[in-house]
């Protein structure tokens, strides 16, 4: 089977607006988690979130073509556009037939949808916009990215929570592998960050209450408290290794596995257990074809809930062992959580951090609960120059759970 590598990455995300800014913040430990300026919060109960408030429409997406997209759909062509820059993918040296797409997001046009139906209730159903419908539904990222790459392999959108960025990478990842395309972009966006979003999770009892930005988002600390909604987008560009090739790309990392299984248990709580997950996190590893002991690194999903923080440690010693030397860390707690696009902006530190030696601490956590016995990435253990294989976890609501598995390139 082909062997499939990853030639281009793109970053929109709340440390960091581009995948170089991204990568060098991450990896520095710079939180992009700040006060809510959009809207007032206040009557939501909820002060801070993962904002990005240095993107500009007009710069990659095109002041036209933004005024027809929701700002999921912005925050997706500009992080696709820099990956396919990146991967000097066009259509010369690619036929468009072996070109594709699978790109999700959680939710979609959410703010589309807010200030819409805001509309109709104020002013009636005739003021509804008639780019209403292509702009807030879920596959119009991926369709906006076909059509601005003339990519007319598959073109597909998952929707799977808070795992829709790793699913679709994994998925985009088969289609390579199982001869359907040579070239595939793949990745996930959201923008939610909205007055229904935040207020929709905060009824939920999901969010973190907490004022202070650099003490909201605690993945695996003890006195964790709820989640930091965040936004943005990553793309990944995939390639059959030997079109790559080919054609000289400068190709960043591999991926060698995917795992996708579901709980079956709740609409919103993972598996107290971590069955699920740890099975996932089994199935990559396996078709990649080593055993956990050569994973150096886990990208944990670690959205600082008690529940996901606390049943992701368990999966990771069902299948590591519980005094393994796996290095763990979540980037959520700089990021906030992407929804849909957590898997894509996890996906490329992922890859970054093996390619660069140097991994992303887990910030955030200030004591470590002792239900989560897992090796946490510090300043002091940040460095793996020795480093070859590494995973990325993304668990979503209604039990989703996704895992990708990745090779340094050498």
């Amino acid at each position: 089977m082909p062997r499939v590598v990853i030639t281009g990455m793109g970053a929109v995300a709340p440390n960091g607006n581009g995948v170089e800014a991204f990568v060098a913040n991450s990896l520095a430990g710079k939180t992009g988690i700040k006060k809510i300026s959009k809207f007032d919060a206040a009557a939501t109960g909820i002060t801070v979130a993962g904002e990005i408030d240095d993107f500009d429409p007009a710069a990659v997406v095109g002041k036209k073509a933004a005024r027809r997209m929701d700002l999921y759909s912005q925050y997706a062509i500009q992080s696709a556009v820099e990956a396919m820059e990146m991967a000097g993918v066009n259509n010369e040296n690619t036929n468009p037939y072996d070109l594709g797409v699978i790109y999700g997001s959680g939710i979609g046009g959410l703010t589309t949808i807010q200030d819409q139906i805001i509309k109709m209730h104020d002013k009636g159903p005739k003021r509804i916009s008639p780019m209403f419908v292509p702009m807030s539904i879920a596959n119009m990222a991926a369709g906006n990215i076909a059509i601005r790459f003339n990519a007319q392999n598959i073109c597909t959108a998952i929707v799977t929570a808070c795992a829709t960025g790793t699913n679709s990478i994994g998925e985009a990842f088969r289609q390579i592998k199982e001869r359907r395309a040579k070239v595939m972009i793949a990745g996930g966006s959201e923008a939610s960050v909205n007055e229904i979003g935040i207020a929709g999770f905060a009824a939920l009892t999901a969010l973190s209450e907490t004022t202070d930005p650099t003490k909201a988002s605690l993945p695996f600390d003890v006195n964790r408290n709820g989640f930091v909604l965040g936004e943005g987008g990553a793309t990944l560009v995939l390639e059959e290794l030997e079109h790559a090739q080919e054609r000289g790309a400068n190709i960043l990392g591999e991926i060698v596995g995917y795992g996708a299984t579901s709980d079956a248990y709740h609409i919103t709580s993972p598996d107290p257990n971590g069955t699920g997950a740890a099975r996932a996190m089994e199935a990559a590893i396996n078709e990649a074809g080593i055993k956990p002991a050569d994973v150096t690194y886990i990208n944990a999903h670690g959205t600082a809930t008690h529940a996901n923080d606390s049943g992701e440690a368990k999966a990771i010693n069902q299948v590591f062992g519980k005094d393994s030397a796996v290095r763990v860390s979540s980037t959520k707690g700089m990021t906030g959580h992407l929804l849909g696009a957590a898997g894509a902006i996890e996906a490329v530190i992922t890859v970054a951090a093996l390619a660069k030696g140097k991994l992303p601490v887990n910030v955030g956590c200030y004591e470590q609960d002792p239900e989560c016995q897992i090796n946490l990435v510090t300043k002091e253990n940040q460095d793996i120059h020795d480093a070859t294989y590494a995973i990325s976890n993304s668990f979503g609501f209604g039990g989703h759970n996704a895992v990708l598995a990745f090779r340094k390139w050498e």
